[in-house]
Protein backbone atom coordinates (compact mmCIF):
# COMPACT_ATOMS: atom_id res chain seq x y z
CA UNK A 1 0.00 0.00 0.00
CA UNK A 2 2.84 2.39 0.90
CA UNK A 3 4.51 1.65 -2.43
CA UNK A 4 1.31 2.53 -4.29
CA UNK A 5 0.99 5.78 -2.36
CA UNK A 6 4.60 6.69 -3.14
CA UNK A 7 4.02 5.91 -6.80
CA UNK A 8 0.90 8.08 -6.82
CA UNK A 9 2.74 11.01 -5.23
CA UNK A 10 5.63 10.69 -7.71
CA UNK A 11 3.19 10.62 -10.62
CA UNK A 12 1.49 13.79 -9.38
CA UNK A 13 4.86 15.56 -9.01
CA UNK A 14 5.80 14.53 -12.56
CA UNK A 15 2.40 15.73 -13.82
CA UNK A 16 2.86 19.15 -12.24
CA UNK A 17 6.39 19.54 -13.59
CA UNK A 18 5.24 18.66 -17.11
CA UNK A 19 2.25 20.95 -16.75
CA UNK A 20 4.42 23.90 -15.76
CA UNK A 21 6.77 23.21 -18.67
CA UNK A 22 3.82 23.33 -21.06
CA UNK A 23 2.44 26.54 -19.58
CA UNK A 24 5.84 28.15 -20.08
CA UNK A 25 6.47 26.94 -23.63
CA UNK A 26 3.11 26.57 -25.39
CA UNK A 27 2.56 29.31 -27.97
CA UNK A 28 -0.80 28.20 -29.37
CA UNK A 29 -3.48 30.45 -27.91
CA UNK A 30 -6.35 27.97 -27.58
CA UNK A 31 -4.10 25.40 -25.86
CA UNK A 32 -2.61 27.98 -23.53
CA UNK A 33 -6.11 29.10 -22.52
CA UNK A 34 -7.01 25.50 -21.69
CA UNK A 35 -3.87 25.06 -19.61
CA UNK A 36 -4.62 28.20 -17.58
CA UNK A 37 -7.97 26.87 -16.29
CA UNK A 38 -6.98 23.28 -15.46
CA UNK A 39 -7.66 22.06 -11.93
CA UNK A 40 -5.58 19.37 -10.22
CA UNK A 41 -7.66 16.47 -11.55
CA UNK A 42 -7.54 17.83 -15.10
CA UNK A 43 -3.76 18.25 -14.86
CA UNK A 44 -3.35 14.64 -13.75
CA UNK A 45 -5.49 13.26 -16.58
CA UNK A 46 -3.79 15.42 -19.23
CA UNK A 47 -0.21 14.82 -18.04
CA UNK A 48 -0.05 11.50 -16.16
CA UNK A 49 1.47 9.88 -19.25
CA UNK A 50 2.45 10.53 -22.83
CA UNK A 51 -0.24 9.60 -25.31
CA UNK A 52 0.46 5.95 -26.06
CA UNK A 53 2.10 5.19 -29.41
CA UNK A 54 1.56 1.69 -30.80
CA UNK A 55 0.67 -0.17 -33.97
CA UNK A 56 -2.35 2.10 -34.29
CA UNK A 57 -0.12 5.17 -33.91
CA UNK A 58 -1.61 7.81 -31.62
CA UNK A 59 -5.25 8.18 -30.65
CA UNK A 60 -6.79 10.29 -27.92
CA UNK A 61 -8.98 13.18 -26.85
CA UNK A 62 -8.00 16.53 -28.36
CA UNK A 63 -6.69 19.18 -26.00
CA UNK A 64 -3.64 20.42 -24.12
CA UNK A 65 -1.25 17.97 -22.46
CA UNK A 66 1.04 15.04 -23.13
CA UNK A 67 -1.92 12.64 -22.97
CA UNK A 68 -3.88 14.57 -25.58
CA UNK A 69 -3.93 14.98 -29.34
CA UNK A 70 -2.61 18.44 -30.21
CA UNK A 71 -0.10 20.12 -32.53
CA UNK A 72 2.74 19.39 -30.08
CA UNK A 73 2.10 15.67 -29.61
CA UNK A 74 1.62 15.35 -33.38
CA UNK A 75 4.88 17.20 -34.03
CA UNK A 76 6.80 15.08 -31.51
CA UNK A 77 5.45 11.83 -33.01
CA UNK A 78 6.33 13.08 -36.50
CA UNK A 79 9.90 13.86 -35.42
CA UNK A 80 10.20 10.32 -34.04
CA UNK A 81 8.87 8.85 -37.29
CA UNK A 82 11.25 11.09 -39.24
CA UNK A 83 14.26 9.95 -37.20
CA UNK A 84 13.24 6.33 -37.70
CA UNK A 85 12.86 6.45 -41.49
CA UNK A 86 15.93 8.68 -42.08
CA UNK A 87 18.10 5.92 -40.62
CA UNK A 88 16.63 3.31 -42.96
CA UNK A 89 16.02 5.04 -46.29
CA UNK A 90 18.70 6.98 -48.25
CA UNK A 91 16.11 9.20 -49.97
CA UNK A 92 13.08 9.05 -47.70
CA UNK A 93 9.58 10.14 -48.67
CA UNK A 94 6.21 10.03 -46.95
CA UNK A 95 2.55 10.32 -47.96
CA UNK A 96 -0.02 12.05 -45.73
CA UNK A 97 -3.83 12.00 -45.70
CA UNK A 98 -6.43 13.32 -43.28
CA UNK A 99 -10.13 12.95 -42.53
CA UNK A 100 -13.03 15.25 -41.57
CA UNK A 101 -12.33 15.53 -37.84
CA UNK A 102 -11.64 18.78 -36.09
CA UNK A 103 -8.04 19.92 -36.62
CA UNK A 104 -7.25 17.00 -38.95
CA UNK A 105 -6.13 19.38 -41.67
CA UNK A 106 -4.08 21.38 -39.17
CA UNK A 107 -2.43 18.26 -37.75
CA UNK A 108 -1.60 16.99 -41.25
CA UNK A 109 0.16 20.28 -42.07
CA UNK A 110 2.12 20.15 -38.79
CA UNK A 111 3.26 16.62 -39.61
CA UNK A 112 4.19 17.64 -43.15
CA UNK A 113 6.16 20.61 -41.83
CA UNK A 114 8.17 18.39 -39.48
CA UNK A 115 8.97 15.86 -42.18
CA UNK A 116 9.97 18.61 -44.62
CA UNK A 117 12.30 20.15 -42.01
CA UNK A 118 13.99 16.75 -41.71
CA UNK A 119 14.70 16.52 -45.43
CA UNK A 120 11.93 13.99 -46.11
CA UNK A 121 9.95 14.45 -49.33
CA UNK A 122 6.28 14.91 -48.44
CA UNK A 123 3.32 13.92 -50.60
CA UNK A 124 0.11 15.40 -49.17
CA UNK A 125 -3.46 14.91 -50.33
CA UNK A 126 -4.94 18.29 -51.18
CA UNK A 127 -8.35 17.40 -49.73
CA UNK A 128 -9.60 14.95 -47.14
CA UNK A 129 -9.41 11.32 -48.24
CA UNK A 130 -10.41 7.86 -46.98
CA UNK A 131 -7.73 5.94 -45.12
CA UNK A 132 -7.41 3.29 -47.87
CA UNK A 133 -6.39 6.08 -50.27
CA UNK A 134 -3.34 6.65 -48.05
CA UNK A 135 -2.36 2.98 -48.19
CA UNK A 136 -2.81 3.14 -51.96
CA UNK A 137 -0.67 6.28 -52.36
CA UNK A 138 2.20 4.90 -50.26
CA UNK A 139 2.50 1.94 -52.62
CA UNK A 140 1.95 3.82 -55.87
CA UNK A 141 4.40 6.62 -54.99
CA UNK A 142 7.01 4.24 -53.58
CA UNK A 143 7.09 6.09 -50.25
CA UNK A 144 9.13 5.09 -47.23
CA UNK A 145 6.11 5.52 -44.96
CA UNK A 146 2.68 7.08 -44.66
CA UNK A 147 0.57 8.93 -42.12
CA UNK A 148 -3.16 9.48 -41.94
CA UNK A 149 -4.66 11.87 -39.40
CA UNK A 150 -7.85 10.19 -38.18
CA UNK A 151 -9.51 8.70 -35.14
CA UNK A 152 -11.54 6.41 -37.38
CA UNK A 153 -14.90 5.70 -35.71
CA UNK A 154 -14.25 7.31 -32.30
CA UNK A 155 -16.47 10.09 -30.90
CA UNK A 156 -15.99 13.71 -31.97
CA UNK A 157 -13.68 14.60 -29.07
CA UNK A 158 -10.99 12.26 -30.45
CA UNK A 159 -8.39 12.47 -33.16
CA UNK A 160 -5.49 10.22 -34.08
CA UNK A 161 -2.36 9.61 -36.13
CA UNK A 162 -1.89 6.30 -37.94
CA UNK A 163 1.51 5.34 -39.35
CA UNK A 164 2.00 3.10 -42.38
CA UNK A 165 5.10 1.27 -43.55
CA UNK A 166 6.50 1.29 -47.09
CA UNK A 167 4.30 -1.68 -48.01
CA UNK A 168 1.17 0.39 -47.40
CA UNK A 169 0.29 -1.59 -44.29
CA UNK A 170 -0.06 -0.19 -40.78
CA UNK A 171 3.19 -0.60 -38.87
CA UNK A 172 3.88 -3.81 -37.00
CA UNK A 173 4.53 -4.18 -33.28
CA UNK A 174 8.30 -4.23 -33.81
CA UNK A 175 8.28 -1.09 -35.94
CA UNK A 176 6.02 0.70 -33.46
CA UNK A 177 8.43 -0.12 -30.65
CA UNK A 178 11.39 1.23 -32.64
CA UNK A 179 9.55 4.46 -33.47
CA UNK A 180 8.48 4.81 -29.83
CA UNK A 181 12.16 4.63 -28.79
CA UNK A 182 12.87 7.56 -31.10
CA UNK A 183 9.90 9.54 -29.78
CA UNK A 184 10.91 8.97 -26.16
CA UNK A 185 14.31 10.55 -26.81
CA UNK A 186 12.68 13.86 -27.68
CA UNK A 187 11.75 16.94 -25.74
CA UNK A 188 8.63 18.24 -27.43
CA UNK A 189 9.66 21.91 -27.11
CA UNK A 190 13.38 21.61 -27.82
CA UNK A 191 14.11 18.69 -30.17
CA UNK A 192 11.43 18.93 -32.86
CA UNK A 193 12.38 20.44 -36.24
CA UNK A 194 9.68 22.27 -38.15
CA UNK A 195 9.58 24.18 -41.44
CA UNK A 196 6.98 26.82 -42.25
CA UNK A 197 4.31 25.00 -44.27
CA UNK A 198 3.79 27.47 -47.13
CA UNK A 199 7.53 27.84 -47.58
CA UNK A 200 7.93 24.06 -47.77
CA UNK A 201 5.23 23.95 -50.47
CA UNK A 202 6.87 26.76 -52.45
CA UNK A 203 10.26 25.07 -52.30
CA UNK A 204 8.88 21.67 -53.32
CA UNK A 205 9.63 19.93 -50.05
CA UNK A 206 5.89 19.34 -49.76
CA UNK A 207 4.03 18.40 -52.92
CA UNK A 208 0.34 17.73 -53.35
CA UNK A 209 -0.61 14.25 -54.56
CA UNK A 210 -1.86 14.43 -58.17
CA UNK A 211 -5.60 14.08 -58.74
CA UNK A 212 -4.86 11.10 -60.99
CA UNK A 213 -4.01 9.05 -57.89
CA UNK A 214 -7.59 9.28 -56.66
CA UNK A 215 -8.97 8.30 -60.06
CA UNK A 216 -6.62 5.35 -60.26
CA UNK A 217 -7.76 4.21 -56.81
CA UNK A 218 -11.42 4.25 -57.85
CA UNK A 219 -10.62 2.30 -60.99
CA UNK A 220 -8.78 -0.38 -59.04
CA UNK A 221 -11.68 -0.67 -56.60
CA UNK A 222 -14.14 -1.06 -59.45
CA UNK A 223 -12.03 -3.87 -60.88
CA UNK A 224 -12.72 -5.93 -57.74
CA UNK A 225 -16.19 -6.77 -59.05
CA UNK A 226 -16.81 -10.53 -59.24
CA UNK A 227 -19.92 -10.37 -61.43
CA UNK A 228 -17.92 -11.27 -64.55
CA UNK A 229 -20.79 -10.30 -66.84
CA UNK A 230 -23.60 -11.77 -64.72
CA UNK A 231 -26.86 -9.87 -65.04
CA UNK A 232 -27.77 -7.71 -62.05
CA UNK A 233 -30.53 -5.24 -61.26
CA UNK A 234 -29.17 -1.73 -61.01
CA UNK A 235 -32.66 -0.67 -59.93
CA UNK A 236 -31.81 -1.51 -56.31
CA UNK A 237 -32.70 1.48 -54.12
CA UNK A 238 -29.84 2.51 -51.83
CA UNK A 239 -29.58 4.93 -48.93
CA UNK A 240 -26.01 5.93 -48.09
CA UNK A 241 -24.53 7.84 -45.15
CA UNK A 242 -20.90 8.99 -45.00
CA UNK A 243 -21.53 9.82 -41.30
CA UNK A 244 -20.09 13.29 -41.99
CA UNK A 245 -16.79 11.77 -43.05
CA UNK A 246 -14.68 11.20 -46.14
CA UNK A 247 -16.81 8.65 -47.99
CA UNK A 248 -19.32 10.91 -49.76
CA UNK A 249 -17.29 11.62 -52.89
CA UNK A 250 -15.64 8.22 -53.58
CA UNK A 251 -18.61 6.01 -52.63
CA UNK A 252 -21.25 7.93 -54.58
CA UNK A 253 -18.97 8.39 -57.60
CA UNK A 254 -18.07 4.70 -57.70
CA UNK A 255 -21.64 3.45 -57.29
CA UNK A 256 -22.89 5.78 -60.00
CA UNK A 257 -20.06 4.76 -62.33
CA UNK A 258 -21.04 1.12 -61.70
CA UNK A 259 -24.64 1.77 -62.77
CA UNK A 260 -26.37 2.44 -59.45
CA UNK A 261 -28.44 5.59 -59.83
CA UNK A 262 -31.15 5.19 -57.17
CA UNK A 263 -28.99 6.55 -54.33
CA UNK A 264 -30.25 8.77 -51.53
CA UNK A 265 -27.50 10.33 -49.43
CA UNK A 266 -28.58 11.16 -45.87
CA UNK A 267 -28.50 14.98 -46.07
CA UNK A 268 -27.76 15.62 -42.38
CA UNK A 269 -24.74 13.31 -42.57
CA UNK A 270 -23.58 14.06 -46.11
CA UNK A 271 -20.98 16.79 -45.72
CA UNK A 272 -17.74 16.55 -43.70
CA UNK A 273 -18.35 17.78 -40.15
CA UNK A 274 -16.07 16.95 -37.23
CA UNK A 275 -18.86 17.61 -34.73
CA UNK A 276 -20.88 14.65 -36.09
CA UNK A 277 -24.05 16.46 -34.93
CA UNK A 278 -26.52 13.65 -35.64
CA UNK A 279 -24.27 10.72 -34.70
CA UNK A 280 -22.06 11.60 -31.68
CA UNK A 281 -20.36 8.21 -32.02
CA UNK A 282 -19.89 7.93 -35.81
CA UNK A 283 -19.37 4.19 -35.81
CA UNK A 284 -21.51 2.02 -38.13
CA UNK A 285 -21.17 -0.76 -35.56
CA UNK A 286 -23.44 1.29 -33.26
CA UNK A 287 -27.17 1.04 -34.06
CA UNK A 288 -27.71 4.68 -33.06
CA UNK A 289 -25.34 5.80 -35.82
CA UNK A 290 -27.61 4.01 -38.33
CA UNK A 291 -30.94 5.38 -37.07
CA UNK A 292 -31.15 8.40 -39.36
CA UNK A 293 -30.22 6.30 -42.37
CA UNK A 294 -32.96 3.81 -41.50
CA UNK A 295 -35.44 6.69 -41.29
CA UNK A 296 -34.66 7.62 -44.89
CA UNK A 297 -34.79 3.95 -45.92
CA UNK A 298 -38.39 3.80 -44.72
CA UNK A 299 -39.24 7.05 -46.49
CA UNK A 300 -37.91 6.03 -49.92
CA UNK A 301 -38.52 2.27 -49.67
CA UNK A 302 -34.83 1.43 -49.92
CA UNK A 303 -33.58 -2.13 -50.10
CA UNK A 304 -30.14 -1.34 -48.74
CA UNK A 305 -28.53 1.05 -46.24
CA UNK A 306 -24.79 1.68 -46.43
CA UNK A 307 -22.83 3.72 -43.89
CA UNK A 308 -19.10 4.35 -43.78
CA UNK A 309 -17.19 5.68 -40.77
CA UNK A 310 -15.39 9.07 -40.91
CA UNK A 311 -12.21 7.76 -42.55
CA UNK A 312 -14.21 5.37 -44.75
CA UNK A 313 -12.36 2.18 -43.97
CA UNK A 314 -15.37 0.51 -42.28
CA UNK A 315 -18.80 -0.13 -43.72
CA UNK A 316 -22.05 -0.88 -41.91
CA UNK A 317 -25.11 -2.31 -43.66
CA UNK A 318 -28.84 -2.73 -43.09
CA UNK A 319 -31.02 -4.74 -45.46
CA UNK A 320 -34.74 -4.88 -46.01
CA UNK A 321 -36.19 -7.95 -44.38
CA UNK A 322 -39.93 -8.30 -44.77
CA UNK A 323 -41.67 -5.08 -43.77
CA UNK A 324 -38.69 -3.57 -41.95
CA UNK A 325 -34.89 -3.57 -41.91
CA UNK A 326 -32.23 -5.76 -40.40
CA UNK A 327 -28.88 -4.40 -39.27
CA UNK A 328 -26.17 -6.85 -40.26
CA UNK A 329 -23.30 -7.49 -37.88
CA UNK A 330 -19.75 -7.32 -39.15
CA UNK A 331 -19.59 -11.11 -39.07
CA UNK A 332 -22.88 -11.53 -40.96
CA UNK A 333 -21.84 -9.16 -43.73
CA UNK A 334 -18.45 -10.85 -43.84
CA UNK A 335 -19.85 -14.34 -44.35
CA UNK A 336 -22.25 -13.03 -47.00
CA UNK A 337 -19.35 -11.37 -48.82
CA UNK A 338 -17.08 -14.41 -48.54
CA UNK A 339 -19.84 -16.71 -49.79
CA UNK A 340 -20.59 -14.36 -52.70
CA UNK A 341 -16.95 -13.95 -53.76
CA UNK A 342 -16.27 -17.69 -53.54
CA UNK A 343 -19.44 -18.73 -55.36
CA UNK A 344 -18.94 -16.20 -58.16
CA UNK A 345 -15.29 -17.09 -58.65
CA UNK A 346 -16.08 -20.80 -58.67
CA UNK A 347 -19.03 -20.34 -61.04
CA UNK A 348 -17.00 -18.38 -63.58
CA UNK A 349 -13.77 -20.36 -63.29
CA UNK A 350 -11.96 -17.41 -61.68
CA UNK A 351 -10.82 -19.16 -58.50
CA UNK A 352 -7.01 -19.22 -58.23
CA UNK A 353 -5.25 -22.56 -57.83
CA UNK A 354 -4.45 -21.93 -54.17
CA UNK A 355 -7.02 -19.39 -52.92
CA UNK A 356 -6.53 -17.74 -49.53
CA UNK A 357 -9.04 -16.12 -47.18
CA UNK A 358 -7.79 -14.18 -44.13
CA UNK A 359 -9.63 -13.36 -40.91
CA UNK A 360 -8.81 -12.29 -37.37
CA UNK A 361 -8.95 -14.64 -34.39
CA UNK A 362 -12.05 -12.90 -32.99
CA UNK A 363 -13.95 -13.16 -36.28
CA UNK A 364 -16.66 -15.82 -36.69
CA UNK A 365 -15.52 -19.41 -37.11
CA UNK A 366 -18.42 -19.93 -39.50
CA UNK A 367 -16.29 -18.20 -42.14
CA UNK A 368 -13.86 -21.12 -42.00
CA UNK A 369 -16.67 -23.56 -42.78
CA UNK A 370 -17.66 -21.53 -45.84
CA UNK A 371 -14.05 -21.25 -47.02
CA UNK A 372 -13.57 -25.00 -46.55
CA UNK A 373 -16.68 -25.70 -48.64
CA UNK A 374 -15.06 -23.86 -51.55
CA UNK A 375 -11.61 -25.42 -50.91
CA UNK A 376 -10.21 -22.04 -49.84
CA UNK A 377 -7.42 -21.90 -47.26
CA UNK A 378 -8.19 -19.85 -44.13
CA UNK A 379 -5.41 -17.91 -42.41
CA UNK A 380 -6.14 -16.63 -38.90
CA UNK A 381 -4.30 -13.54 -37.65
CA UNK A 382 -4.32 -11.30 -34.59
CA UNK A 383 -6.91 -8.55 -34.21
CA UNK A 384 -6.20 -5.62 -36.48
CA UNK A 385 -6.43 -5.36 -40.26
CA UNK A 386 -2.70 -4.68 -40.47
CA UNK A 387 -2.16 -8.39 -39.87
CA UNK A 388 -4.43 -9.22 -42.81
CA UNK A 389 -2.37 -6.73 -44.83
CA UNK A 390 0.82 -8.51 -43.78
CA UNK A 391 -0.51 -11.80 -45.17
CA UNK A 392 -1.32 -10.11 -48.49
CA UNK A 393 2.22 -8.71 -48.51
CA UNK A 394 3.74 -12.14 -47.92
CA UNK A 395 1.66 -13.58 -50.74
CA UNK A 396 2.81 -10.76 -53.01
CA UNK A 397 6.46 -11.45 -52.15
CA UNK A 398 5.86 -15.06 -53.18
CA UNK A 399 4.27 -13.88 -56.47
CA UNK A 400 0.92 -15.09 -55.14
CA UNK A 401 -0.99 -11.80 -54.65
CA UNK A 402 -3.70 -13.17 -56.94
CA UNK A 403 -4.35 -16.02 -54.48
CA UNK A 404 -5.83 -13.56 -51.97
CA UNK A 405 -9.58 -13.46 -52.59
CA UNK A 406 -11.04 -11.93 -49.45
CA UNK A 407 -10.35 -10.83 -45.89
CA UNK A 408 -12.50 -9.41 -43.14
CA UNK A 409 -12.70 -8.69 -39.45
CA UNK A 410 -15.78 -8.64 -37.24
CA UNK A 411 -15.39 -4.90 -36.64
CA UNK A 412 -16.82 -4.05 -40.07
CA UNK A 413 -13.57 -4.14 -42.06
CA UNK A 414 -13.48 -5.83 -45.50
CA UNK A 415 -11.17 -6.08 -48.49
CA UNK A 416 -11.54 -8.19 -51.64
CA UNK A 417 -8.37 -7.20 -53.53
CA UNK A 418 -4.63 -6.76 -53.10
CA UNK A 419 -4.53 -3.16 -54.38
CA UNK A 420 -4.24 -1.79 -50.80
CA UNK A 421 -3.10 -3.20 -47.44
CA UNK A 422 -5.95 -1.94 -45.28
CA UNK A 423 -9.69 -2.40 -44.98
CA UNK A 424 -11.65 -0.34 -47.49
CA UNK A 425 -15.16 1.00 -47.01
CA UNK A 426 -15.32 2.09 -50.66
CA UNK A 427 -14.64 -1.47 -51.77
CA UNK A 428 -17.17 -2.82 -49.28
CA UNK A 429 -19.89 -0.40 -50.45
CA UNK A 430 -19.45 -1.51 -54.07
CA UNK A 431 -19.34 -5.23 -53.28
CA UNK A 432 -22.42 -5.09 -51.03
CA UNK A 433 -24.37 -3.13 -53.62
CA UNK A 434 -23.49 -5.67 -56.30
CA UNK A 435 -24.45 -8.52 -53.97
CA UNK A 436 -27.83 -6.94 -53.27
CA UNK A 437 -28.41 -6.35 -56.98
CA UNK A 438 -27.34 -9.90 -57.86
CA UNK A 439 -29.78 -11.54 -55.44
CA UNK A 440 -32.54 -9.06 -56.33
CA UNK A 441 -32.28 -10.05 -59.99
CA UNK A 442 -32.83 -13.66 -58.94
CA UNK A 443 -35.85 -12.98 -56.77
CA UNK A 444 -33.90 -13.24 -53.53
CA UNK A 445 -32.26 -10.84 -51.07
CA UNK A 446 -29.31 -10.53 -48.74
CA UNK A 447 -31.53 -11.34 -45.74
CA UNK A 448 -32.79 -14.51 -47.41
CA UNK A 449 -29.29 -15.56 -48.45
CA UNK A 450 -28.06 -15.13 -44.87
CA UNK A 451 -30.79 -17.46 -43.59
CA UNK A 452 -29.83 -19.96 -46.27
CA UNK A 453 -26.20 -19.86 -45.12
CA UNK A 454 -27.23 -20.55 -41.52
CA UNK A 455 -29.36 -23.45 -42.75
CA UNK A 456 -26.50 -24.87 -44.82
CA UNK A 457 -23.67 -24.49 -42.31
CA UNK A 458 -25.35 -24.23 -38.88
CA UNK A 459 -26.27 -21.26 -36.70
CA UNK A 460 -23.44 -19.22 -35.23
CA UNK A 461 -23.89 -16.41 -32.71
CA UNK A 462 -21.11 -13.86 -32.43
CA UNK A 463 -21.42 -10.93 -30.05
CA UNK A 464 -19.14 -8.16 -28.82
CA UNK A 465 -19.43 -6.58 -25.38
CA UNK A 466 -17.37 -3.43 -24.78
CA UNK A 467 -16.61 -1.77 -21.44
CA UNK A 468 -15.18 1.76 -21.28
CA UNK A 469 -12.50 2.75 -18.76
CA UNK A 470 -11.79 6.49 -18.85
CA UNK A 471 -8.76 8.29 -17.41
CA UNK A 472 -5.74 7.04 -15.48
CA UNK A 473 -7.91 5.27 -12.89
CA UNK A 474 -9.79 3.47 -15.65
CA UNK A 475 -6.58 2.20 -17.27
CA UNK A 476 -5.42 0.73 -13.95
CA UNK A 477 -8.82 -0.92 -13.42
CA UNK A 478 -8.74 -2.46 -16.90
CA UNK A 479 -5.27 -3.87 -16.26
CA UNK A 480 -6.51 -5.37 -12.99
CA UNK A 481 -9.43 -7.06 -14.73
CA UNK A 482 -7.07 -8.65 -17.26
CA UNK A 483 -5.07 -10.04 -14.32
CA UNK A 484 -8.27 -11.62 -12.97
CA UNK A 485 -8.96 -13.25 -16.33
CA UNK A 486 -5.42 -14.64 -16.43
CA UNK A 487 -5.90 -16.60 -13.22
CA UNK A 488 -6.70 -20.31 -13.35
CA UNK A 489 -10.27 -19.94 -14.67
CA UNK A 490 -12.19 -23.22 -14.77
CA UNK A 491 -15.62 -21.91 -15.74
CA UNK A 492 -17.44 -18.71 -16.65
CA UNK A 493 -21.14 -18.46 -15.81
CA UNK A 494 -21.34 -22.19 -15.32
CA UNK A 495 -19.82 -22.90 -18.74
CA UNK A 496 -16.81 -25.18 -18.46
CA UNK A 497 -13.52 -23.96 -19.94
CA UNK A 498 -11.85 -26.77 -21.88
CA UNK A 499 -8.74 -24.89 -22.92
CA UNK A 500 -7.15 -21.44 -22.55
CA UNK A 501 -5.09 -19.78 -25.28
CA UNK A 502 -2.97 -16.89 -23.98
CA UNK A 503 -1.66 -14.94 -26.96
CA UNK A 504 0.69 -12.96 -24.72
CA UNK A 505 2.87 -16.08 -24.74
CA UNK A 506 3.07 -16.20 -28.55
CA UNK A 507 0.77 -18.71 -30.24
CA UNK A 508 0.95 -20.46 -33.63
CA UNK A 509 3.71 -18.17 -34.85
CA UNK A 510 1.67 -15.03 -34.20
CA UNK A 511 3.19 -11.97 -32.48
CA UNK A 512 2.61 -11.72 -28.74
CA UNK A 513 -0.60 -9.88 -27.86
CA UNK A 514 -2.62 -9.09 -24.76
CA UNK A 515 -5.45 -11.46 -25.74
CA UNK A 516 -7.01 -14.40 -23.91
CA UNK A 517 -9.22 -16.98 -25.58
CA UNK A 518 -11.26 -19.52 -23.60
CA UNK A 519 -12.33 -22.55 -25.61
CA UNK A 520 -15.64 -24.16 -24.57
CA UNK A 521 -17.63 -27.13 -25.84
CA UNK A 522 -19.83 -24.90 -27.99
CA UNK A 523 -17.51 -22.08 -28.94
CA UNK A 524 -15.18 -19.54 -27.41
CA UNK A 525 -14.86 -16.41 -25.24
CA UNK A 526 -12.11 -13.94 -26.15
CA UNK A 527 -10.96 -11.06 -23.94
CA UNK A 528 -8.70 -8.20 -25.01
CA UNK A 529 -8.09 -4.52 -24.30
CA UNK A 530 -8.73 -2.34 -27.34
CA UNK A 531 -5.57 -1.17 -29.08
CA UNK A 532 -7.04 2.21 -30.03
CA UNK A 533 -9.33 3.34 -27.21
CA UNK A 534 -9.84 2.80 -23.44
CA UNK A 535 -12.09 -0.24 -23.76
CA UNK A 536 -12.07 -3.87 -22.70
CA UNK A 537 -13.68 -6.08 -25.32
CA UNK A 538 -15.34 -9.47 -24.75
CA UNK A 539 -16.10 -11.56 -27.84
CA UNK A 540 -18.51 -14.47 -27.50
CA UNK A 541 -18.73 -17.01 -30.34
CA UNK A 542 -21.18 -19.92 -30.01
CA UNK A 543 -22.36 -22.67 -32.35
CA UNK A 544 -25.59 -24.44 -31.41
CA UNK A 545 -28.59 -25.82 -33.32
CA UNK A 546 -30.66 -22.63 -33.00
CA UNK A 547 -30.42 -18.95 -32.07
CA UNK A 548 -32.44 -19.25 -28.86
CA UNK A 549 -30.04 -21.83 -27.41
CA UNK A 550 -27.13 -19.54 -28.26
CA UNK A 551 -28.77 -16.52 -26.62
CA UNK A 552 -29.48 -18.42 -23.39
CA UNK A 553 -25.90 -19.68 -23.18
CA UNK A 554 -24.52 -16.23 -23.99
CA UNK A 555 -26.54 -14.71 -21.11
CA UNK A 556 -25.04 -17.25 -18.68
CA UNK A 557 -21.53 -16.46 -19.91
CA UNK A 558 -21.95 -12.71 -19.58
CA UNK A 559 -23.36 -13.08 -16.06
CA UNK A 560 -20.15 -14.91 -15.21
CA UNK A 561 -18.03 -12.21 -16.86
CA UNK A 562 -19.71 -9.48 -14.81
CA UNK A 563 -19.02 -11.43 -11.62
CA UNK A 564 -15.32 -11.51 -12.57
CA UNK A 565 -15.39 -7.70 -12.93
CA UNK A 566 -16.45 -7.20 -9.32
Amino acid sequence: MDELMDLGRKMMVDCKASYEDWKENVRVAYLLEELQVMDEKAVEDAFYRDLEFGTGGLRGIMGAGTNRMNVYTVAKASQGVADYIKERFPSPSIAIAYDSRKRSGEFSQVAASVFAANGIKVWLYRELMPTPCLSYAVRRLGCSAGVVVTASHNPAAYNGYKVYASDGCQITTGTAEEILKEIEKLDVFRDVKQMEFERAVREGAIEYIPEEMYGSFLQDVQEQSVLYGDEISHEVVIVYSPLNGTGRKPVTQLLQASGFTHITVVPEQEMPDGDFPTCPSPNPENPEAMELGLKYCRQVGAELLLATDPDCDRCGVAVRDGEDYRLLTGNELGILLLDFVCSQRAKHGRMPAHPVFVKTIVTTDLAERIAEHYSVETVNVLTGFKFIGEVIGRLENENRAGDYICGFEESYGYLTGAYVRDKDGVNAALMVSEMAAFYRARGSSLARRLREIYKEYGYCLNSLHSYKFAGSEGVRKMQGIMEVFRRDVKEIGGVEIERVVDYSMGVEGLPKADVLKYITKNGSITVRPSGTEPKLKIYVSLMLPDEMSCRILEACIMDGVHQMFS
